[in-house]
């Protein structure tokens, strides 16, 4: 180990800054989209069974809801423009602008060119939990899904139901292409109900017992025409491990929800980024 200066201590108090202020990022109408919620229909209903993954569709204007439905179950769930496959959820800058986990009011936004809000979060029955005394939290921004390739790296495992396998045959399916171009679809992905955080003395990702239970849920708003895709964790509740078929596991639910005509009047799907590319990059 190298050996501090003698200004290490100072160094160390430096105060820290915020990489990305968002007090000018463009503010959800919460009461507007709660408003369209109340009288909503539903339209459509997805059960994702434990382990496997299944795709849903929603449209702009539209509301889908994440349910716990029969025991603490976490979730990894992937965005694309429905239109655009090459647009899909950036995890990394959404905990750029939001922080490691996210919860009511904040967005999951889009990869570049595009950087926009594809999804609002208008209700968290989790949102109680707030940051543990470990640090952890839920809904996290952070873990990238659990992978075959990295059970084999550590463990020499050949999974095949770890979220990244589930997700890519669930595009697969619905997409009516082959597993390898499916593949290149997956992405970075939100960990619903996942609590997270990073230890203290190593800085190293950990996961712990989701409190999630039977009836909680994580409820959006669909800022543009979404091709959704859940995978069921074969981690369970993440309380021990996942890539294996060691823990409990149960369903989840996509329910999506379309307002009556008018509810949303004034409300306008975002503009892709404006910025001008022919700025150079």
């Amino acid at each position: 180990m190298s050996q501090a200066p003698a200004d290490a201590a100072a160094r160390r108090a430096v105060a820290p800054v915020i990489c990305y202020p968002n007090d000018t990022l463009p503010v959800p109408d919460l009461a507007l989209y709660a408003a369209a919620r109340e009288g909503a229909e539903k339209i459509a209903e997805v059960v994702v069974l434990p382990r496997e993954a299944a795709c849903f569709r929603v449209g702009a204007g539209e509301f889908f809801r994440i349910s716990s439905v029969e025991g603490p179950q976490v979730g990894d769930l992937n965005l694309w423009n429905a239109d655009d496959l090459t647009e899909r959820f950036y995890s990394g800058k959404t905990r750029a602008l939001h922080g490691t986990h996210v919860t009511r009011g904040e967005r999951l936004w889009s990869s570049f060119p595009h950087l926009r809000a594809m999804a609002t979060i208008v209700a968290d029955t989790l949102e109680w939990y707030g940051i543990d005394d470990f640090g952890g939290s839920v809904h996290d921004v952070i873990g990238t899904r659990c992978d075959p390739y990295t059970g084999n790296l550590l463990s020499g495992v050949q999974y095949h139901h770890c979220c990244h396998s589930n997700l890519t045959r669930a595009v697969a399916e619905e997409l009516g292409v082959s597993l390898t171009e499916a593949e290149g679809h997956v992405h970075d992905v939100l960990n619903v109900f996942m609590c997270t955080g990073f230890t203290r003395d190593t800085g190293q990702y950990f996961m712990k017992a989701s409190p999630v239970r039977p009836g909680d849920y994580l409820e959006f708003f669909a800022e543009i025409d979404l091709l959704g895709a859940l995978s069921a964790c074969p981690g369970g509740d993440c309380s021990a491990e996942h890539t294996s078929d060691s823990a409990a596991c149960y369903p989840l639910m996509v329910e999506v929800f379309r307002p009556v005509a008018g509810a949303l009047r004034g409300w306008q799907s975002p503009a892709r980024n404006g910025y001008d590319r022919s700025h150079g990059r």
